[in-house]
């Protein structure tokens, strides 16, 4: 049996030759919305997982822009709208040693050097020049830079990322 890693969602059609809005979920955009890219498109009703084959993508304001072999016009992907986007965990490549997919990062304790739990991953954001993590918390969530001075240890097997907190990083208010 496959397990299934949700990379973005259809939220609407663009223009009229089959081009679809999509809110990506993903971590290398460039390369899981490639031409010639398999996805499997998760049908609610039936739960099937149906492939499909991106075409074209390229990304416009805050969105991804895919069209789909097979699906020229806007008539074809209307259905699609609301539908999400998955790959397969065999899909996967090998990366480089320290870096991570975002559902590996996602879900793992955060613990200061000093040893304090500081919250769960809970999501990343990524607005530019490093990905940031935020961290889910008793009170704020706390924003955490991807850099080296900041993240010492990721523990993948443990769930558990060990961080050095520089001065700023948390409202001492919290």
């Amino acid at each position: 049996m496959l397990d299934w890693l949700y990379v973005g969602k259809i939220v609407n059609t663009h223009g009229i030759k089959g081009e679809v809005r999509v809110i990506s979920e993903s971590d290398f955009t460039d390369e899981r919305f490639a031409e010639g890219s398999k996805l499997y498109i998760h049908n609610e009703k039936n739960k099937r997982y149906q492939p499909i084959f991106v075409q074209s993508y390229r990304r416009h304001k805050q969105f991804d822009l895919l069209t789909f072999q097979g699906y020229p016009t806007i008539n074809d992907v209307e259905p699609l709208k609301g539908c999400k986007l998955f790959i397969s965990t065999e899909q996967l490549s090998d990366l480089e040693e320290d870096a991570f997919y975002y559902h590996e990062i996602i879900g793992c304790t955060v613990v200061s050097e000093e040893g304090t739990v500081l919250g769960e991953i809970k999501e990343i954001l990524s607005p530019g020049a490093n990905d940031v993590w935020v961290v889910k918390t008793k009170g704020k969530d706390i924003l955490l830079p991807y850099i080296g001075d900041v993240v010492k240890e990721v523990n993948i097997e443990n769930k558990q990322v060990i961080v050095h907190l520089l001065p700023g990083l948390i409202d001492d208010e919290s």
